[in-house]
């Protein structure tokens, strides 16, 4: 315990590099998930915006991607990453991957919980006349949004999961302190204090996402 004390400073740098990776990770690649579920549930033969060469386009790369287990990923886009941010290393790398793996989940997610919405409520709007951009702003999301936001919260469970392997790729955060000080020195204290404190996150974030859930489906 003492020995955790004297590295304090390190742990509480560990907890802002997982609020870092998670926060902007969730945000962007749920942003760039809801925009690549609405693509795949609008192109899709029959719906809306009915395009069969994107939608086969799209589904086809969520489909490759998605499964590639998060350190695979990591590795293979590096190429990508040196173009886009300049390092294959460090926090923002580990981010950037993340962002893009979780926007692939995402997209699966949405398109699911749009595919669920009612097709009665489609086509009273159809025949409203509203437009097919209009409906799936106004009608399909707005019905689809309670599962959506629980959607979005196993993705942030999942985000924090995949977070612990950043010190892989030199991006720290909690699960890199957790081993650097905890299991490689057998201070096994270190290592369920640092579990805990995931745990606590996880279960904050899994109350905020339900609680946001239950306003959605109420309104």
């Amino acid at each position: 315990m003492d020995e955790f004390l004297t590295n304090l400073p390190v742990f509480r740098e560990a907890i802002g590099q997982t609020f870092y990776i998670v926060g902007i990770s969730v945000l962007a690649g749920g942003l760039l998930g809801l925009a690549l579920g609405l693509v795949l549930y609008a192109t899709r033969p029959g719906s809306l915006l009915a395009n069969r060469a994107v939608f086969i386009a799209v589904n086809i790369l969520v489909n490759v991607v998605r499964p590639i287990p998060f350190v695979i990923f990591l590795t293979a886009i590096q190429p990508l990453m040196l173009v886009t941010i300049g390092t294959t290393i460090g926090t923002d790398a580990v981010t950037f991957a993340l962002s893009l793996a979780a926007a692939f989940a995402v997209s699966r997610i949405v398109e699911q919980n749009l595919l669920a919405v009612e097709p009665g409520v489609v086509e009273a709007a159809r025949a409203a006349g509203a437009r097919p951009l209009s409906i799936l702003l106004t009608v399909v999301v707005p019905e689809a949004l309670g599962p959506v936001v629980l959607g979005y919260t196993f993705i942030f469970v999942g985000v924090v999961d995949m977070s612990a392997q950043a010190g892989l790729f030199g991006g720290g955060g909690l699960g890199d302190f957790a081993v650097t000080y905890g299991s490689q020195r057998y201070n096994w204290p270190v290592v369920y204090i640092t579990v805990a404190v995931i745990i606590v996150i996880v279960q904050a974030g899994q109350f905020l996402g339900n609680f946001l859930a239950r306003k959605a489906l109420r309104r």
